[in-house]
């Protein structure tokens, strides 16, 4: 289930069962978004209002994954909260460039 822009939280997991892996990543032609954040994050709160003001832009998806809820990312992540993802992609860690995650986006739409 995707997370709906305008009700974006950490409170759980929001990757479809069976669309792509812990990262967001799709095998189909549409455009996923993933920030991996935290509860209590503040750079997340900043980066997370950047995403959405460019999903709603670009017309494409937004998930939201806790790292506390996923050992694997946790591990992986921990320390460059938050990730901002395009397709599985890494774009951005810490704050999110929005000129950087519109070029990502425009890159996965050629």
């Amino acid at each position: 289930m995707s997370t709906d822009p305008t009700t974006a939280g950490l409170g759980a997991d929001t990757a479809p069962a069976g669309s792509g892996d812990a990262a967001g990543t799709t095998g189909s032609g549409e455009i996923v978004v993933t920030m991996l954040g935290k509860p209590g994050c503040h750079l997340c709160d900043v980066a997370r209002e950047v995403i959405l003001r460019v999903v709603a832009d670009e017309g494409v998806r937004f998930e939201e994954r806790d790292i506390t809820r996923d050992e694997e990312l946790h591990r992986e992540y921990w320390e460059q909260i938050p990730v901002t993802l395009v397709n599985g992609v890494q774009t951005d860690y810490w704050r999110v460039n929005e000129k950087r995650l519109r070029a990502a986006i425009a890159k996965r739409r050629s």
